[in-house]
C-alpha cells in the first residue's frame, strides 16, 4: 500500500481542457497512485479533443452553467460507481472577448457569469453529489495564491476566486452536519496554462512572478497537482476548510533586492 492509500478510490476530476491543465496533471497523478479517475469536461467538442489524453477513463460532459446538466452528470456517474471518494473542481471562466477593461467597467453579465462558473458550480456540484460521496470524501478546488493582489489583467476573476475561497469554509461547515466530507483548495501562484494564456498581459506577469520566487523558477503545474492529490488522500485528514498556498515563496519576497534595484534604477535603453 502506498503512503497516500488512493488505490481503488473513485475520484471525479472536472475541468480538463488539454495537457497543460491543472486538472489533467491531477488526474494523471491520481491514476499513477492507483485511483479510479472519472473525468467531466465542458462540451462534446472538448471531450473529443481530450479523448486520447484521458482514455480509457470514463468521460462525461457537463456545462456547469446548466444546472440540469449537473444533475445529469450525477446520474451518469452513479451508473459507473455508487461511491465517490473525491471531487476536483478545476473550473473557471472570465470573458475577455471585448478586451481588457478597468475593473469598475465590469459588466454585470460578465461578473455574474464568472462567479456562476468559477464559484457557484462548486456549491451546485457538491450538493448534487452529496449522497454519492463517501462519508469521509475530499473535495479539492483550484484557487489562486492571493485574492488581495489587484492585478489589473486578472480583473473580476479575483473576486470570483475570493468567493470560491469563502464558499469552501461554508461548505465544510454545512456538510459537517451529516458527514466528514472535507473541502479544501490548492491556491496556486502564476502558472503556464492554456487558460492563463488567454489573459491579456499574462506573460509579463508570469515572468515577473518567476523572478520574485525565492528559487527564481516559476511554480510548476505538477507541483500544484501533487498538493491536490495529497489533499484528496486520507493523509490530509486533519485539514479542512483550508487553502494551501503554492507560490514558491513569492508572497514573502516582494522586496527582493535585485527586483527593487531594477525598479528604482532601470537599465538605460
Amino acid at each position: 500500500m502506498s503512503f497516500l492509500n488512493l488505490e481503488g478510490k473513485n475520484i471525479l476530476v472536472t475541468g480538463v481542457a488539454n495537457k497543460k491543465s491543472v486538472a489533467y496533471h491531477i488526474g494523471k497523478t491520481l491514476e499513477q497512485e492507483g485511483a479510479k479517475v472519472l473525468y467531466s469536461v465542458r462540451s462534446e467538442a472538448r471531450k473529443a479533443s481530450v479523448k486520447k489524453l484521458l482514455d480509457p477513463a470514463p468521460m462525461f460532459v457537463c456545462d456547469v452553467e446548466d444546472e440540469a446538466q449537473i444533475d445529469h452528470l450525477r446520474d451518469e456517474v452513479s451508473k459507473t460507481t455508487d461511491t465517490l471518494h473525491g471531487l476536483v473542481h478545476s473550473i473557471a471562466f472570465a470573458n475577455f472577448a471585448d478586451g481588457l477593461k478597468p475593473f469598475h467597467e465590469t459588466s454585470k453579465r460578465d461578473f455574474l457569469q464568472c462567479v456562476d462558473i468559477s464559484c457557484y458550480s462548486l456549491i451546485r456540484l457538491s450538493n448534487a453529489f452529496k449522497d454519492l460521496f463517501a462519508k469521509d470524501a475530499s473535495v479539492v478546488a483550484v484557487g489562486i495564491s492571493t485574492t488581495r493582489m489587484a492585478a489589473e489583467n486578472y480583473g473580476y476573476m479575483g473576486p470570483a476566486k475570493a468567493a470560491l475561497d469563502s464558499s469552501l469554509a461554508f461548505l465544510a461547515k454545512s456538510f459537517s452536519q451529516f458527514s466528514r466530507v472535507r473541502f479544501n483548495s490548492v491556491n496556486a501562484g502564476l502558472l503556464k496554462t492554456s487558460a492563463s494564456a488567454g489573459i491579456p498581459g499574462y506573460l509579463d506577469s508570469y515572468m515577473h512572478a518567476e523572478q520574485l520566487t525565492l528559487r527564481k523558477k516559476a511554480l510548476q503545474t505538477q507541483e500544484v497537482a501533487n498538493a491536490a492529490v495529497f489533499l484528496l488522500s486520507e493523509r490530509s485528514g486533519g485539514i479542512n476548510a483550508q487553502g494551501i498556498v503554492l507560490d514558491a515563496g513569492m508572497s514573502i519576497n516582494y522586496f527582493d533586492k535585485d527586483i527593487v534595484r531594477r525598479a528604482q534604477r532601470p537599465d538605460p535603453d
